[in-house]
């Protein structure tokens, strides 16, 4: 079996800056970048900052992952996805169904495309709610295993699915796992979560926490435990499957 990715531990995590400005994002860039070296710029973000903040990032050296969960006809998709080229960005997320997906991966040349499986605050009665007649767990499996026949990367899912990823279609694609908690806490708005070693147990490659580490009394010694939960994980995980 495939082996652990060859994945920094300072690029293991990835902090959300889900942020309401650019200089806010680029005050968490530079309170962090010591320790991490890579950054999401999502939706609230990127309606502030554009591609400005994300150059200023990647000039700085470090990775971005745009969220924008790209979701519409697919040569829109495919124009958009188009757009990221040849910015230093290393992953951008997209939702959808197939010929969405494809397109994407069509179009994704130097950027990783994720596609995103279930949301990760959504739970077994949303999921019904929303008219699927099936587990968290068979959705995500069954649109993870159709975003990789259409050329995607990897998925972002939560880490409660990993396992079953994992098993089902191996290592030889990025899993993304949002969601994550250094200690679990049931009253927020993430209802399938897990803390950061289990997301690394399970079989994550990445992991994106931004509210935890910006509320941490100290991000920095935060972010260098979850790190070290990380490498034990990683070690755990390699007996495994070597």
């Amino acid at each position: 079996m495939t082996s652990l990715k060859a994945i920094d531990i300072d690029k293991r995590i990835i902090f959300a800056l889900d942020v309401e400005s650019s200089d806010e994002a680029k005050k968490w860039v530079i309170k962090l970048e010591e320790r991490v070296k890579f950054f999401k710029v999502g939706l609230q973000l990127f309606l502030a900052g554009g591609f400005d903040i994300i150059e200023w990032i990647v000039k700085r050296g470090l990775e971005v992952m745009v969220d924008l969960k790209f979701f519409d006809v697919p040569q829109t998709v495919a124009s958009a996805v188009a757009q990221l080229r040849g910015r230093g960005i290393s992953l951008a997320t997209v939702h959808g169904n197939d010929a969405i997906l494809e397109a994407a991966a069509k179009a994704k040349h130097d950027v990783k495309i994720l596609a995103v499986t279930v949301l990760t605050s959504l739970d077994q009665g949303d999921i019904h709610d929303l008219g699927f007649q099936c587990s968290p767990e068979e959705l995500v499996l069954s649109r993870a295993r159709r975003a990789l026949q259409h050329g995607c990367d990897g998925i972002v899912s939560s880490g409660l699915e990993a396992p079953k990823l994992r098993k089902e279609l191996g290592e030889k694609f990025l899993v993304v796992v949002p969601g994550v908690r250094p200690v679990l806490n049931r009253t927020d708005d993430q209802k399938r979560t897990v803390d950061v070693k289990e997301a690394f147990l399970n079989g994550a490659d990445y992991v994106v926490i931004g509210r935890p580490i910006r509320q941490a009394p100290d991000p920095l010694r935060l972010i260098a435990g979850m790190q070290a939960q990380i490498q034990e994980a990683l070690e755990e995980r390699s007996q495994i499957i070597s």
